[in-house]
């Protein structure tokens, strides 16, 4: 490994749109502190991640993972689904049940 290459990046956002092939828009949510007036601010910026099968569905909270440029846009990978919406996982409470 060279010292130029390392961990990749990654961060967990929310999948706010899946209409592309292959591609969700996920948004990342940060808290940073105002240099100047102390005060917590959450910034939020939009990211295109690849998702190969296509199992991402809006309101899921995913892991991205920075990869090499898959298109003009595409920067990063969906590495996994960490929770699912809340609209799935009333369905898998009633599938539970039945």
């Amino acid at each position: 490994m060279n010292k130029n290459q390392g961990k990749r990046t990654t961060k967990v956002g929310i999948v706010i749109a899946n209409k592309m092939k292959k591609t969700v828009t996920v948004n990342v949510e940060r808290q940073i502190r105002h240099p100047l007036y102390k005060k917590i601010v959450k910034k939020k910026k939009k990211f295109f991640a690849h998702d190969e099968y296509e199992k991402c569905k809006i309101g899921d909270l995913v892991r991205i993972v920075e990869t090499r440029p898959l298109s003009k846009t595409k920067r990063w990978s969906v590495g996994e689904i960490v929770g699912l919406s809340p609209s799935e996982r009333e369905k898998e409470i009633e599938e539970k049940k039945k």
